[in-house]
């Protein structure tokens, strides 16, 4: 099996590990504003003690196991362009391997706070709710607040297809305005709306991307 396919089946696995955090999003945290401006911290702190399996559960998928996947799929997309350009190729790996770090983080801490949780609430509620609201935030920080790094890495492959002719017209313009959505979660006001412009134009451009990579083609059009 090639890498391009290797890279295909993974960027898949990206959108696979989207649609799950989203739909769990949606359904299971929806009442507590989770992913908001308006979290219900104790709420969550009470619910992760009661359902830890299921929060693990959620950072591996949603952080680890995307990250892993991305990182291969950077890769196969770094080789695809250093073919047209070596120097976009090298310049979208970087890009790249940053972010898939920030995930991987993030959802190592993610973890870590599910069971600093869990320890911490039976005998200190409160401390536990200011302690999931530091190590939330620094969660957020990394990868799950602002998507910084995933935009310009998104941004970046999409204007090097664009240049090269490397990439199908969709997988372009999909990228293009994932990534610009990306970009825009640096805007307070935007915040939530970008957010949800980044996730859910992820998951159109991993598919798309995958099965240009599956099907060997230089355009998904």
């Amino acid at each position: 099996m090639t890498m391009q396919r290797i890279g295909g089946i993974a960027a898949l696995a990206c959108a696979v590990t989207y649609i799950f955090g989203f739909v769990l999003l949606v359904t299971v945290f929806a009442d507590s504003g989770f992913g908001t401006n308006t979290i219900d911290a104790a709420g969550i702190v009470r619910f992760t003690v009661e359902n830890q399996a299921l929060m693990i559960t959620w950072n591996t998928v949603i952080y680890v196991v995307n990250s892993l996947a991305l990182a291969v799929l950077v890769v196969a997309l770094a080789s695809r362009l250093k073919a047209k350009s070596p120097d976009w190729g090298t310049m979208t790996l970087a890009f790249g391997l940053i972010w898939t770090t920030l995930v991987l983080g993030a959802g190592m801490i993610g973890n870590v706070t599910t069971e600093t949780m869990a320890a911490l609430a039976p005998d200190d509620f409160e401390t536990a709710v200011l302690t999931w609201e530091v190590l939330h935030a620094v969660e957020l920080g990394l990868g799950g607040g602002n998507e910084i790094a995933g935009g310009v890495w998104i941004l970046c492959v999409s204007i090097a297809g664009l240049l090269h002719r490397a990439l199908g017209k969709i997988v372009i313009g999909l990228g293009l305005l994932t990534g610009l959505g990306g970009l825009l979660t640096i805007l307070p006001p935007l915040g939530e709306v970008a957010g949800a412009v980044f996730g859910l134009g992820a998951i159109a451009w991993f598919i798309a991307v995958g099965l240009s990579l599956l099907l060997k083609r230089d355009a998904v059009a």
